[in-house]
């Protein structure tokens, strides 16, 4: 006997539908892991490729920053600075990816819009300011991708634990509770034939 459990019909209904539903949320559950553990990886691939690119532009930018600043000079090179234009029109959507909402920043123009003449200043000054430029659109881009990374990872985790609570606790408990029921009832239904045969056998024999 499980305690609490009543052997009955109609209980034994509740519980094949209790765990026809646990097992479809399992199987439900276990697909939409699968799809955020797929998407994550996806950009973790992505975020490692943006790293590799990061490494070269800033190198990039560097090298064009330290020969800019021997060239026309370190003073005139920080007025010109001062001068370019923050960035300011990012714009963020969200999407969802099985309900879960990661961010798609706009990306940046890469185009060279320089604030500053050209009469005093050189090709290795334009060569930083373009590798920055990049170098600021690749940030932006593994900015979106570690937060949606995280907020995959939390998504993950938690699906998991659901579905550890029904492979190993609710689906389990449901079976034994039909499996128990199931067999109270075909033992109570051998009982009640043998006692019913045994009636028509003595109404039989008083005849």
């Amino acid at each position: 006997m499980i305690q609490g459990v009543s052997p009955t019909k109609s209980k034994l209904i509740e519980a094949k539908r209790s765990l026809a539903l646990a097992k479809e949320g399992h199987t439900l559950l276990d697909k939409k892991r699968n799809v955020l553990i797929r998407e994550m990886m996806r950009l973790i691939d992505a975020a490692r490729e943006v790293q590799e690119n990061m490494e070269t532009v800033f190198a990039e930018a560097y090298d064009g920053l330290q020969k800019a600043n021997l060239s026309i000079g370190i003073e005139y090179v920080e007025e010109i600075g001062l001068a370019v234009e923050e960035v300011d029109d990012l714009s963020i959507r969200l999407r969802s990816v099985m309900g879960v909402e990661v961010p798609e920043v706009s990306e940046i123009n890469e185009g060279i819009t320089p604030s500053y003449g050209f009469s005093e200043t050189n090709a290795d000054l334009d060569k930083a300011y373009k590798a920055f430029k990049r170098a600021l659109s690749l940030i932006t881009r593994l900015t979106e991708i570690e937060t949606s990374v995280y907020r995959l990872a939390v998504e993950i985790t938690k699906t998991q634990r659901r579905v550890n609570a029904l492979e190993n606790v609710l689906i389990p408990r449901y079976e034994e509770v039909v499996k128990f029921i199931e067999s109270y009832l075909e033992e109570t239904e051998r009982d009640d034939f043998f006692r019913m045969k045994r009636l028509k056998q003595r109404k039989e024999v008083r005849t």
